[in-house]
């Protein structure tokens, strides 16, 4: 029995890492990996992406272990239609701010106790001039990741429930998936976040163009995704 187990524990450790690679995960990341001119900060999207999805995972899995639930497949379908709706938005997001004009204006940061204020232009090398604010910066991969992670939960959680013996063996189970994920999108988001990165300074207009693919790739994506859903598997 403790050999079967550990062997599952290793096979949840891989299938997390394979589950980073989805299509519409690694497009969600792209989106937001393309805001940033740092590969740590863009490293670190895909951590953040793997903590949100793992902590809807444990939660589900409180829920249906802990009191035998199951996820409705209507319901699991709903789910994977909201990631198709997001995957939208992200990418009209990057396009809108790829192509709005590009405007002078003020630009105030506040350092307990001083303030001060300066003139950019959005897209300039001026942009240069700003401060990171990591925490607050890393709530979107999270929320992203947690979005995904409710999505994934009813096919997860049937595995869990037909292979895994104690309800304490499938919560560990969800935690090595969710620690195979992490570390495999911190992995993924480093790579992707090269090109973003590197043409960011000197080659602002290849920059943008490689946001614009990102973006338009997240929106038709998003849109076959949810079409997909919606019609081949009989949502509506």
């Amino acid at each position: 029995m403790e050999a079967s187990l550990y062997a599952a524990f290793v096979l949840g450790l891989i299938l997390g890492l394979k589950h980073a690679m989805d299509a519409d995960h690694l497009i969600a990341v792209s989106t937001i990996v393309s805001e940033h001119k740092s590969l740590k900060w863009a490293s670190l999207i895909g951590a953040f992406w793997g903590f949100g999805h793992t902590v809807t995972l444990f939660i589900v899995g409180l829920l249906v272990i802990g009191l035998r639930l199951t996820i409705p497949p209507r319901v699991a379908l709903g789910l994977e239609f909201l990631v198709a709706l997001m995957l939208v938005f992200l990418g009209l997001s990057i396009l809108w701010r790829s192509f709005r004009a590009e405007g002078l204006h003020l630009h105030a940061h506040n350092h307990s106790p001083e303030t001060h204020a300066h003139f950019h232009l959005h897209g300039s090398r001026e942009e240069d001039h700003s401060h990171r604010h990591p925490f607050s910066s890393m709530r979107k991969p999270f929320l992203v990741g947690m979005v995904h992670g409710l999505a994934g939960s009813a096919a997860l959680m049937l595995l869990v429930l037909t292979t895994i013996p104690t309800p304490m063996a499938g919560l560990a189970y969800i935690l090595i998936f969710g620690a195979g994920s992490v570390g495999g999108m911190l992995g993924l988001s480093f790579l992707i976040g090269l090109p973003f990165v590197l043409t960011a300074q000197r080659f602002t207009l290849l920059n943008r163009w490689i946001r614009v693919v990102a973006g338009a790739a997240s929106v038709i994506f998003g849109l076959f995704l949810g079409w997909e859903i919606g019609f081949q598997d009989g949502l509506f």
